[in-house]
Formats: C-alpha cells, sequence, structure tokens
C-alpha cells in the first residue's frame, strides 16, 4: 500500500537554486566548494574538485549537501 505524496510549501531559498550554481561547504573542517549538479527536496547533489574530494575523504567527486548546509557564493 502507498501512502500519497503531501505536497509541501517550498522556501524561497531552496525555489532560487539552479543546476551550475556555485555553493560553498564545511566538511571535516574543510571549506569546499562546488557546482550543484542536481536539486533534491531536501539538499543537492554537488560536483567537487577530485582534490577536495580527497582532502574531505569522499569516495568521487560527487556529494550531497543538505540546503541548510550551504551558502551559495
Amino acid at each position: 500500500m502507498a501512502f500519497p505524496r503531501k505536497d509541501r510549501p517550498i522556501s524561497d531559498f531552496v525555489a532560487s537554486r539552479y543546476v551550475d550554481e556555485v555553493i560553498s561547504f564545511n566538511r571535516n573542517e574543510h571549506e569546499v566548494s562546488g557546482t550543484i549538479h542536481k536539486i533534491l527536496e531536501n539538499s543537492v547533489i554537488v560536483k567537487i574538485s577530485d582534490s577536495d574530494a580527497e582532502q574531505i575523504g569522499a569516495a568521487s567527486n560527487m556529494t550531497v549537501v543538505a540546503h541548510k548546509n550551504y551558502t551559495v557564493m
């Protein structure tokens, strides 16, 4: 049995985000910047440099960042 999806209002901050926008966030005591690859309901998928991925211990150059944990550059 599937439950119907609840329509939630989207915040102005999230609604104004777009793909390829540059953002900045902190992970493992490193400040990282990257570009938004995909926008999700509660987070964004961000493409970062290979060197940043190595510094923060990410498995690849793509990572997920919650909307509340990044700033727009």
